[in-house]
């Protein structure tokens, strides 16, 4: 009998991020249709077809190269050679021109949005990506804004999108119930859109500013992080500051529980793990009023204009001096984030894989 259904996980890496740990979590709730996984390594309890092992994220530009080469070039004989239906790719890579038929999963259009100059990654966003999304059976995305952004930018019709909201690791990030201590945290990578020059700002703003710290967990930027410091100098808050740098996860939820507040007023993002994240911890959250943000948080976080330092500083004094909203915003927290779950991102995702494979 031949296998319909095939899932590519070259893209797969054995210290999950982003891409891999969606993958890895949906994986179960995909068990039921029986599908043939490309692998590099063989996962126990599903038929797989081994692939090599040298394109992943891990492996830099060399990696992303060999996986597009791969997928363009090989994925169709492998499709022909199982006699498969349909592919299914946790990210927005498929052989295009091709006979093969696939439902792709799109994260964001972030490199469009704010595009590097001479990155490769903006060219890849302009003219690969697109061509993908367009001869998609159908899109799976992890927001309406993400939805959005796709028809925007590509005027692909809404009809062929289906956003559908991510989890999150509810047995790590749970209510620890630990004191507060005097810092503010930001969770994630160091980049221009992420805002964080008007986070210092707001921080530095802050009436007894020098009672408070201002903590940036997550890997720094050669390039971005460098101009951080400097506005950190210049604002005289040095030994207010610190780069704790890329933290391991079963470190965060502990340095999340105790922080007075996660401020994470990115400027766009295609879901926004961190606020799920800290509010799992039951954290108060300040966090942007723009892009899937406001999907994430809903009621349980104070929302404000990522542009507007003043609305920034006026968010972290409430909680700071307030106990009663950190208290409110805790309860609310707890409440939301049971609506999020990998169970119900996966579940989700096979019905609709499962409306193309018949």
């Amino acid at each position: 009998m031949s296998n319909e259904l095939l899932i590519n996980l070259s893209v797969l890496i054995s210290q999950p991020t982003g891409i891999s740990v969606y993958a890895n979590n949906i994986l179960p709730q995909l068990q039921e249709l029986n599908p043939t996984l490309l692998v590099p390594n063989k996962i126990p309890n599903f038929n797989c077809h081994l692939i090599p092992n040298n394109m992943t994220p891990a492996q830099g530009t060399k990696g992303h190269l060999r996986r597009l080469f791969w997928t363009q070039f090989k994925i169709s004989n492998i499709y022909k050679k199982l006699q498969a239906n349909l592919l299914f790719s946790p990210l927005p890579e498929a052989p295009l021109f091709s006979q093969c038929r696939y439902i792709i999963m799109a994260h964001d259009l972030i490199p469009l949005r704010f595009p590097r100059t001479g990155s490769r990654l903006t060219a890849y966003f302009k003219y690969y990506i697109p061509q993908v999304l367009s001869q998609a059976e159908h899109i799976i995305c992890n927001s309406e804004a993400t939805a959005k952004d796709i028809t925007d930018f590509f005027q692909i019709p809404s009809k062929k999108i289906t956003p559908i909201p991510l989890g999150y690791d509810s047995q790590r990030f749970q209510f620890l119930d630990l004191p507060t201590k005097n810092y503010f945290l930001y969770l994630g990578r160091h980049d221009h859109y992420k805002n964080l020059h008007r986070l210092i700002e707001a921080f530095a703003n802050l009436p007894n500013s020098y009672e408070y710290e201002l903590w940036f967990a997550g890997p720094t930027d050669n390039t971005y992080t460098p101009t951080l410091k400097t506005k950190i100098r210049e604002l005289g808050l040095t030994n207010l500051v610190k780069f704790l740098d890329y933290v391991p996860t079963g470190e965060l939820p502990k340095i999340i529980s105790q922080a007075i507040a996660l401020v994470f007023p990115s400027l766009w993002e295609g879901f926004g793990f961190p606020v799920l994240e800290a509010m799992g911890c039951g954290t108060p959250v300040i966090t942007s009023n723009i892009s899937s943000l406001p999907e994430v948080a809903g009621d349980a976080a104070i929302l404000v204009n990522p542009k507007n330092v003043g609305e920034i500083t006026d968010a972290m004094n409430i909680i700071a001096q307030d106990r009663g909203e950190r208290s409110r915003l805790r309860t609310l927290s707890l409440a939301r984030v049971k609506e999020f779950s990998w169970e119900k991102t996966g579940l989700a995702t096979r019905q609709i894989i499962q409306q193309f494979c018949d």
